[in-house]
């Protein structure tokens, strides 16, 4: 498989990273409304922690369809490109935080040297976009200052936040696009119809 993207790989690549973007935007909202429910219980830190791995999404998806080195961290920097020209509260930082998401989703796929996309490798990049991210708001955030023990449960969540709706989720959601035949170009989909045609045999 040759590691050079191909023109309509750039194009589905951005059209994701945008759509996402999009996507991302918009859970802001539902972060903050989660949060304003937990926040008489003492848990708001959580509110955002439970669906951080919406946010790393689009990283798996890509990659996942396309797989290809780098298509993880683009697709994710678009997103969050993407989130800052639609004027996200988080401001121009937020490009930051998506290129670290972003590293942290390809680095899974980098150890595998791109050639494992099988379900526990996308878990895997969830949970180091998780990690990555995590640390990267130690700092960015102030989060750093909060106590040790909140801070580890934060942790625990996000990454399995980041497990379960970035790479279960992200996997399921590419694999029902590629069953419509749309994705009939890209790795996925041709791996899904040697898989029909070996079925078929």
């Amino acid at each position: 498989m040759t590691k050079h993207w191909k023109l309509k790989e750039i194009v589905l690549m951005s059209i994701l990273g945008v759509v996402f973007g999009i996507i991302y935007l918009a859970f802001f909202l539902v972060g903050q409304g989660i949060r304003n429910v937990l926040a008489p219980f003492g848990l708001a830190p959580f509110g955002y922690e439970i669906i951080f791995g919406i946010w790393f999404i689009v990283s798996i998806v890509a990659a996942y369809i396309i797989r290809k080195p780098g298509v993880a961290f683009t697709a994710e920097l678009i997103a969050g490109v993407t989130e800052v020209l639609l004027g996200t509260a988080a401001g121009p930082g937020l490009i930051i935080a998506a290129a670290i998401q972003g590293l942290g989703a390809e680095f899974a796929f980098a150890i595998t040297k791109w050639k494992d996309y099988r379900l526990r490798i996308l878990i895997l990049s969830g949970v180091f976009a998780a990690v990555f991210s995590f640390t990267w708001n130690l700092f960015s955030s102030g989060n750093i200052a909060l106590a040790p023990a909140l801070l580890i449960a934060m942790l625990a969540v996000r990454i399995i936040s980041g497990a379960l709706l970035a790479g279960v989720l992200g996997k399921w959601l590419s694999d029902k696009l590629a069953k419509t035949g749309v994705l009939r170009g890209y790795a996925l989909g041709k791996e899904i119809q040697k898989k029909r045609e070996k079925d078929a045999a």
